[in-house]
């Protein structure tokens, strides 16, 4: 059997030596032709569609142990599946032993001490259904179907993060295997620079198996939906958005979009795949405060759609899974922006006008609050100045379609990125972005996360990421 080593260059894995590894473990192993494997090896993004020489479902710590150790005693390329959801695949890699993590996806809630500990290989969803049995919740994303352990290494934002920051701001510990397959805790008191540095520095430092969250009051029924206009009302919809974000509550989190109508029942027939602009919202509060900080988008001008309404959060952190399909070719660009400003609106509705694709959309989502009230070095996620994240997201179906959607999305982004703060998010970059991205979301963070690198992986051997080059690696460049 091929494989590729961490230098990618090709060697043959004998069937006696993978033997070895698999009488050392509970999960089940996959090569190319085996049941399971497509399955297992098979991530989000369409675009990507790379095969792995093996295959393991890892079923707890150690086979995980084990796959790390085996990987660094053969010198193989890793890579690394929890959801599988990265916009670049980057959770696959051909030639390479695959750790998918999808069956480790346990989670135990302490409603006493508000924590929740979570397997590697959960989704959002596990967890949100396990914490809102108690009237809790961790910091997460949009999308139920994200895996936890990439979003919150990468940083992490969704409709809580206006109140309480970063995913990775509201984690306590996390349990990680090294690089010479050592089991270690990284806490604010147990490895604290490895904890640092997990905390937004990605898959860079080892593979994560477990991680504890702090968790918050909240629902079990918000206030939350879409408000819908036609493409026409976009300038004073994007002066209503402005004015509104300025001055809401952090329980208040909005988010806006503008692309061609889905078809959604709750929109008219006659609207769908014609362009309109939305208001995604989200009130975190209780459902009377919710319902009067909702009144005024209800309210305002003449909607198309409204399906703003009191619903249990569980079904808002999910309401928009059917717009991610897994499947679907999508390619990404994006920003931190520090404001709205009248010229970035002119520049919105101008790209939204030439979208591609009936699955392409622009989003805008506020995150400014409470992420920005700590020091840019409190985690490598930083960016403490960025109060929106602007994403223009092609999405589409046929490969005959990637050129003019890829062209759409740079472009616009090329119009665009001179608004920025500079910063960007690193889970959103793509395949294309190169180490100078990969600079740019860490900013003046990214030397500490060069030492944290040559201190843990100094072999470089989780590099199957937006990788942080060890310091002797760096050198050599």
């Amino acid at each position: 059997m091929k494989a590729k080593t961490i230098e990618g260059r090709e060697i043959d894995l004998k069937p006696e030596t993978l033997d070895g590894l698999k009488m050392r473990l509970r999960g089940p192993v996959f090569t190319p032709g085996d049941a399971g494997y497509d399955e297992s090896r098979t991530v989000w993004n369409g675009m990507f569609d790379r095969r792995p020489a093996v295959v393991v479902r890892c079923l707890g710590t150690a086979d995980v142990i084990m796959c790390v150790q085996f990987a660094h005693e053969h010198q193989l390329l890793l890579c690394i599946k929890g959801g599988g959801h990265h916009i670049a695949g980057l959770a696959a890699a051909d030639g390479a032993l695959m750790l998918d993590m999808s069956l480790m996806r346990g989670v135990w809630v302490d409603p006493q001490r508000k924590v929740a500990r979570a397997q590697a290989g959960c989704l959002l969803g596990d967890v949100d259904r396990e914490t809102q049995v108690h009237g809790l919740a961790a910091v997460l994303g949009f999308v139920s179907l994200t895996g936890i352990a990439g979003l919150t290494l990468g940083g992490g934002f969704g409709y809580l993060t206006r109140r309480w920051g970063w995913a990775a701001d509201n984690v306590a510990g996390m349990d990680v295997i090294t690089a010479e397959g050592r089991l270690v805790r990284a806490s604010s008191d147990e490895n604290a620079d490895l904890f640092w540095g997990l905390r937004g520095g990605g898959g860079n430092f080892g593979v994560v198996t477990g991680i504890e969250y702090l968790l918050h009051p909240v629902g079990p029924e918000v206030v939350g939906g879409v408000v819908a206009w036609p493409a026409s009302a976009a300038p004073d919809v994007l002066e209503f958005y402005r004015a509104l974000v300025e001055k809401a509550a952090p329980e208040l989190t909005l988010t806006m979009l503008m692309r061609p109508a889905p078809p959604a029942p709750w929109l008219p027939k006659d609207l769908h795949g014609k362009p309109i602009i939305a208001l995604l919202a989200c009130h975190s509060g209780t459902p009377d405060e919710g319902e009067k900080a909702a009144a005024p988008i209800k309210s305002f001008g003449n909607p198309v759609g409204d399906v703003l309404v009191r619903r249990p959060f569980t079904q808002m952190q999910s309401l928009l899974d059917a717009t991610q399909p897994k499947g679907r070719r999508n390619y990404w660009k994006s920003e931190y922006l520090p404001g709205v400003e009248p010229v970035l609106c002119e520049r919105l509705i101008d790209h939204a006008a030439k979208i591609r694709s009936p699955h392409s959309s622009i989003v805008m989502m506020h995150i400014g609050g409470a992420l920005n009230t700590l020091d840019d070095d409190h985690s490598p996620v930083g960016n403490r100045d960025a109060h929106y994240v602007l994403n223009i997201a092609g999405s589409w179906d046929k490969a005959e379609d990637d050129k003019a959607n890829i062209e759409w999305a740079r472009a616009a982004w090329q119009d665009i990125r001179g608004l920025s703060t500079g910063g960007t998010y690193v889970n959103f970059l793509t395949e294309d972005d190169g180490a100078d991205r990969t600079r740019a979301a860490y900013g003046k963070n990214y030397a500490r996360l060069i030492e944290v690198k040559t201190k843990w992986d100094p072999e470089n051997l989780f590099h199957v990421n937006k990788n942080i080059v060890p310091r002797r690696q760096e050198i050599c460049r």
